[in-house]
């Protein structure tokens, strides 16, 4: 294994543990984080949201919840899969396989996190989360490619 894919491996590993300590947060701690997002995008994106009453302002945080949760799950395993195309990207050949291997990599580390988090009070684990998972892998996956493509282009 060379440094760069090695780096890369070790990256993953440190990615996979942010996400497993995500997962392990109970539903209270996990709502939290979630209304917190929502409050930091109700003040970027929502005109007055300052001079709103704070009843309101938690009142779209809680409305936008889930689609803050399903785009979180989504962000962390696109990461997770730029890191993984490190590890198994080819430097010289253009293959599949240098999206099948982080893709079935990644949707087999979110299946073992759904399991998981069955474990953790107040948590459920989803089959649907694992597709939203897997998907935010892919376009990781497929941006990042796509990133290495052109730079091999212009060299």
């Amino acid at each position: 294994m060379t440094k760069h894919k090695l780096i890369f491996l070790i990256l993953s590993c440190i990615w996979m543990v942010v996400i497993f300590y995500f997962s392990a947060r109970d539903a209270d701690e996990s709502e939290d984080d979630s209304y917190r997002v929502g409050l930091a995008v109700g003040r970027v994106f929502v005109p007055d949201f300052e001079s709103m009453s704070e009843d309101a302002q938690l009142e779209f945080a809680e409305s936008i919840d889930h689609p803050v949760r399903k785009c979180a799950h989504a962000t962390e395993y696109a990461i997770l899969g730029m890191f993984l195309v490190g590890v198994f990207y080819p430097v010289k050949k253009r293959s599949k396989s240098n999206i099948i291997y982080p893709l079935v990599c990644c949707v087999l580390y979110a299946a073992t996190d759904e399991i998981h988090q069955l474990f953790v009070p107040g948590r459920s684990g989803q089959l649907f989360d694992v597709l939203i998972d897997g998907a935010g892998a892919l376009v990781g996956i497929l941006v990042i490619i796509f990133i290495l493509e052109r730079i091999k282009m212009h060299k």
